[in-house]
């Protein structure tokens, strides 16, 4: 009987060692995504800041293209 014991504490440490190893490596794949998941932060940020600039261009276009129809509309007299 305690031979039996013995061996499924065996296997249990078997067990408990191969899980050691397993997390170990998921812990250097994870290390390993942090610096993907920091650099699509980067670009995250980028791309907010490209959009409020375009926002920007956008809002400055219109005003340019109300000014050239009302040009167009109402031209100024000729001297």
């Amino acid at each position: 009987m305690n031979l039996r014991v013995a061996e499924e504490y065996k296997e249990f440490g078997d067990v408990a060692s191969g899980l050691r190893v397993f997390v170990e490596q998921l812990k250097n794949k994870s290390g390993n995504f942090d610096v993907y998941a920091q650099q699509i932060d980067a670009i995250e940020q980028q791309v907010t800041e490209f959009e409020a600039v375009i926002s920007v261009l956008d809002r400055y276009v219109s005003l340019l293209e109300s000014k050239v129809q009302s040009v167009y509309q109402h031209p100024p007299p000729l001297k």
